[in-house]
């Protein structure tokens, strides 16, 4: 539970400590005396939205420091255990909001987000605001706060995975159906591809090597010329040639070596070339021989390649790279006619995804049936005691296929009577502002009490009502506070008297400064603020014995 609150610097707070306790606690107020805005800061504290119109004017930062119980609480431990924050027996969560709007927040000290915050706080506090009655003109916020009574979580969250499986099912079989055409077309055409790749013998084609014989045979006349000419330089061109011009300057080295010793080196490199270029001149003289003329292997290669080249500009490719197209072909040609791509096991699928989706749906529009029966009966048991004497209050829960989707397949409608005799219709063409209201809080009552969390917080979720109602209402919010923590903003006296404790908020104004102060109520504190309440700003002896009555009436009735 929520055991103390320190505010500084938010809104027209100037600086605020609060120790709250268990059981019901009410907190009271001249109106825009900054009641809610305790309720605000809670809110901050725990994950909403940070904005610098909450910072106090004048100041650099608002701070917001609660502290937490969590002795009852293992599920809370063992989830701060697994964010990586410590987790002991109390839990400390920190705020900041500067001028410019910008936040940061820690748990127990360590830095945490807001999704963080959020989790936590969904953990720690419930929250009742005092315009939810308008929201139970929505379906939507009917469904929720039916599921939410009736604790849905779990089979929610697999109605929504089986919608989704199923839907994913669904649309790859109509796509797979809505391709048939296509994929035959698409069959048809990469067996032809196929085919036209394998007559060209692409599979075992050596681009390089073909281009190279290519290049061979169309420059034959030239290479064997070339190569003729060369051999007659470097050896036949009898006293030009390059062997005679060798063999001449190593006669006359060697005549010279003869005197000196050290050009014997030389002339023995001299020889070495000598020898080298005959053998070169031979080769030429073979190679030149040997160069083959063949006009017909040239008309094949130049027609061969043609092909090639063609088929690669109609894949879009270089020639070298068709074997791999042809792969590619193979693999996609395989994958169309595979097991995979089977329409009537796609179908199989689909049908297999939607009724496990239906047995889902079916589970959550049980439990809705049997949660709406407690709920209308005991919001019809509410309404008896909140002022509309043979009111019945029904939840209808029937199953509609336009409404199929991921949250189930059911119309939820909540249906009342406000007076006897009357048939039940739909609550917004029903119900009064007042009755609206009467009935949102016998509903939020009636959910909080389903709750297991630790603190229950409602802000002047009372408003429209009042006399015997609102002790009754009083009485209630008591009996909650009896089983767990329970804040309670209000102006009605009738509400307060019923708590367990009593905190007044009080505005303080200066010449140039307003701020709020709060003020935790003694006995005597309790029976002045209730007459207050009672007779507003001039309070009589009358009140006061007024104010007693209530607070004694409340005792007898927690007794």
């Amino acid at each position: 539970m929520l055991t103390h609150l320190h505010i500084r610097h938010f809104a027209i707070i100037d600086e605020l400590d609060l120790e709250l306790y268990p059981g019901m606690t009410a907190l009271t107020g001249e109106t825009g005396a900054g009641k809610s805005i305790l309720v605000d800061a809670i809110g901050l504290v725990l994950g909403d939205r940070a904005d610098s119109a909450m910072v106090q004017h004048g100041a650099d930062r608002a701070e917001i420091n609660a502290s937490f119980d969590l002795s009852g609480l293992p599920a809370v431990r063992q989830w701060l255990e697994a964010q990586d924050f410590e987790a002991g027996e109390e839990c400390i969560v920190r705020r900041i909001v500067t001028a410019d709007g910008r936040s940061r927040a820690s748990i127990n000290g360590s830095p945490a987000n807001l999704g963080q915050l959020r989790d936590l706080g969904s953990r720690l506090i419930d929250l009742h605001g005092q315009h939810e009655h308008q929201s139970l003109m929505q379906r939507d916020a009917q469904r929720a706060l039916l599921d939410e009574f009736a604790g849905n979580g779990e089979l929610l969250q697999a109605t929504r995975e089986a919608w989704q499986r199923w839907q994913l099912a669904r649309k790859a079989w109509q796509r797979s159906s809505e391709l048939q055409g296509e994929r035959s077309e698409r069959i048809d055409l990469l067996r032809y591809q196929i085919e036209e790749l394998d007559q060209a013998e692409v599979e075992t084609l050596d681009w390089a090597a073909l281009t190279a014989e290519h290049d061979r045979l169309a420059n034959a006349t030239r290479l064997g010329s070339g190569a003729a000419e060369a051999s007659i330089r470097l050896y036949e061109a009898d006293e030009m040639s390059a062997y005679s011009l060798l063999s001449g300057e190593l006669q006359r080295l060697e005549e010279l070596a003869a005197l000196d010793a050290a050009l014997g080196e030389p002339a023995d490199l001299l020889e070495q070339a000598r020898i080298l270029v005959q053998e070169a001149a031979d080769g030429l003289r073979r190679y030149a021989d040997a160069v083959e003329h063949d006009p017909a292997r040239l008309a094949w290669l130049e027609e061969r390649m043609g092909l090639l080249t063609g088929l690669a500009r109609k894949h879009r490719c270089e020639p070298q790279d068709l074997p791999a197209v042809r792969l590619r072909l193979c693999a996609e040609l395989d994958e169309l006619e595979g097991p995979g791509q089977d329409l009537d096991s796609l179908e199989r699928a689909a049908r297999e995804a939607e009724q496990d989706w239906r047995r889902q749906a079916m589970a959550l529009h049980e439990a809705r049936t049997r949660a709406g029966e407690q709920l209308g009966e005991g919001v019809t048991e509410a309404m008896q005691s909140l002022g509309m004497e043979g009111g019945r209050f029904e939840v209808a829960v029937a199953l509609d296929e336009q409404s199929a989707g991921p949250l189930g397949t059911d119309r939820i409608d909540f249906m009342v009577s406000t007076n006897p005799g009357q048939p039940l219709r739909p609550l917004a063409k029903v119900a009064s502002g007042g009755e609206l209201a009467r009935i949102s809080l016998a509903i939020q009552m009636l959910t909080a009490g389903r709750l297991t969390l630790p603190t229950l917080i409602f802000d002047e979720v009372d408003s429209g009502i009042g006399g015997g109602v609102a002790e009754i209402v009083g009485l209630h919010l008591a009996r909650l506070g009896e089983q767990r923590q329970v804040l309670c903003v209000t102006h009605l006296p009738q509400v307060a008297a019923q708590a367990h404790h009593h905190i007044r908020v009080v505005k303080r104004r200066e010449a140039d400064h307003t701020g709020t102060r709060v003020e935790v109520l003694d006995e005597e504190g309790r029976v002045k603020e209730i007459a207050r309440m009672l007779g507003g700003m001039e309070i009589t002896e009358q009140t006061l014995a007024h104010a007693r009555e209530m607070l004694d009436r409340g005792y007898q009735s927690r007794a």
